[in-house]
């Protein structure tokens, strides 16, 4: 047998499993994928097909490449189209109608997949209105979601799945390219990353706020040895929670600091949680204000004595440590200014250069960007891994931040990636000059510059969060950023800011 029908089922299988990102959309009778390495199309008729195998029986091209992959395709489509939705499906869409971070995934997809007869709906009204057909029609799969949309066709080009992945490419070029140049730090010692294994203790407290109905659950990590007097928070991002990132917190409390993590509620595991199972909408744009003051109420009841009482930690010089939306929140208190205008301007172009999925989220601040500027004068460093950050912040106000920042940004990134969220904003705001600085981690993504709790390997950027933060902390360690000495055997670190 010649290679020739494997290739296509290949190209099939490709097809059939962007399904799985482009459900929000679809047709009534026709489902045609346009396949650009094959330069040809495959069209399935819905109209009658109630089952995998109808619908392998309704084209020639199917049954050929069921046929040449012993019955894989009739699996494929069974596990994708046939196999039962989850319960939750139709409350998460209903939870979700008319939220702009939902209508920000369906302009996505939009440029996918296109409805023959109907204009692009991003409020998502479509979907929700099909799913509870189909549901009520006893066919609650995708199929019978996509047999219950209005419309003419539905054509999936699977061209675009090119476009976006050469995008997110260039988007990642000057940072490679910026780490070819440059010089990685020399790894930390090993009993600097030795300390973190003790010298800490560890509590689960709560405290009230003003600013929501729930008090906030804060994990404290506290040094067993000799206290320096200083208090870091950390904020963890989207759908995330402070265990993430306590393996910061260990090293940073081994050293003598006083560490907080605050979960954040409205946008937390646990509010993932309940989106998924449909009791509740994705998180408002409201977050963007909640989360620093979440940071200010910590800072405000270690000031009182509230939390962390009889530890004689000061206040006035604060640091704030962040993971993407944590980090956004960390510049928010560190000065950085908000604003809507680039949002208001660029959030509806699915074709703009530098669109990325950070934009998703931050396309959905657009309500709540003018006030979203709640510098807190205590913060005094921050340090923000993978910030999403180029459509919320004015980059003029960099120089005016009262908070020194260490950006810190993974070659790798496909969530925020280096270029359009992290190269260019501080290429144009002048860091050396202003004291902020830039270090990019090569080969680092999303989600391996993590540290959470029970980790295997010592978290790759712990020292270096050490060192930024005792040097702008005042603090005398074995460790300093202008000293060196930070860096990661497995994932270098290079500053580039003098290269910018």
């Amino acid at each position: 047998m010649t290679s020739f029908p494997c290739f296509r089922l290949r190209g099939l299988v490709a097809a059939l499993a962007s399904l799985l990102v482009a459900q929000p959309v679809a047709a009534v009778e026709r489902l045609t994928f346009t396949l650009p390495l094959l330069d040809e199309s495959i069209s399935l008729d819905l109209s009658q097909a109630t089952n995998a195998q109808q619908l392998i029986d309704s084209n020639p091209d199917l049954q050929e490449l069921d046929w040449a992959g012993d019955g894989s395709v009739q699996k494929l489509i069974e596990a994708l189209l046939t196999a039962p939705l989850p319960e939750e499906t139709s409350s998460i869409v209903r939870q979700s109608l008319g939220h702009p971070l939902f209508e920000q995934l369906l302009l996505t997809a939009s440029e996918l997949v296109e409805v023959k007869g109907l204009p692009v709906d991003t409020s998502g009204r479509m979907v929700s209105e099909a799913l509870a057909a189909a549901y009520r029609d006893d066919e609650p799969h995708l199929l019978g979601f996509l047999r219950h949309v209005p419309g003419d066709e539905l054509s999936i080009n699977l061209q675009e799945l090119a476009f976006y992945a050469k995008r997110l490419r260039s988007n990642q070029d000057d940072a490679r390219a910026l780490v070819q140049k440059g010089s990685a730090a020399e790894p930390v010692a090993s009993t600097i990353v030795a300390a973190a294994a003790s010298g800490w203790t560890r509590r689960q407290r709560s405290i009230a706020v003003n600013h929501r109905p729930q008090p906030l659950q804060v994990t404290v990590i506290s040094p067993t040895g000799l206290s320096n007097g200083r208090l870091v928070v950390i904020s963890h991002g989207l759908w995330d929670a402070p265990s993430s990132f306590e393996g910061w917190a260990h090293l940073l409390a081994a050293h003598g600091y006083s560490v907080v993590l605050p979960g954040h509620p409205g946008s937390d595991s646990k509010q993932q949680e309940s989106l998924l199972e449909g009791k509740q909408p994705p998180p408002a744009s409201e977050e963007l204000r909640l989360r620093p003051l979440d940071v200010t109420a910590v800072i405000d009841a270690v000031e009182t004595g509230s939390l962390l009482s009889g530890s004689s930690v000061q206040t006035d010089s604060v640091a704030v440590v962040g993971h993407s939306w944590g980090a956004t929140a960390a510049l928010q208190l560190g000065g950085l200014q908000t604003t809507s205008r680039k949002l208001s301007s660029r959030c509806q172009d699915p074709r703009d250069p530098d669109r990325n999925l950070s934009w998703v989220l931050q396309c959905s601040w657009l309500k709540g960007a003018d006030q979203g500027s709640l510098g807190d004068t205590r913060v005094r460093s921050v340090v923000v891994v993978s910030p999403p950050l180029r459509l919320l912040f004015d980059e003029s106000s960099g120089p005016s931040m009262h908070a020194k920042a260490l950006l810190v940004s993974g070659t790798r990134d496909w969530v925020v990636p280096s270029d359009p969220e992290a190269v260019v904003p501080l290429r144009n705001g002048q860091p050396l000059a202003n004291g902020h600085r830039i270090v990019l981690a090569s080969g680092g993504d999303h989600f391996n510059l993590w540290a959470p709790v029970g980790a295997e390997q010592p978290p790759v950027l712990g020292p270096l969060i050490l060192a930024w933060i005792n040097d702008h902390l005042g603090i005398t360690d074995s460790l300093s950023f202008k000293g060196g000495g930070w860096g990661h055997q497995r994932v270098p670190l290079i500053d580039v800011t003098g290269q910018l």
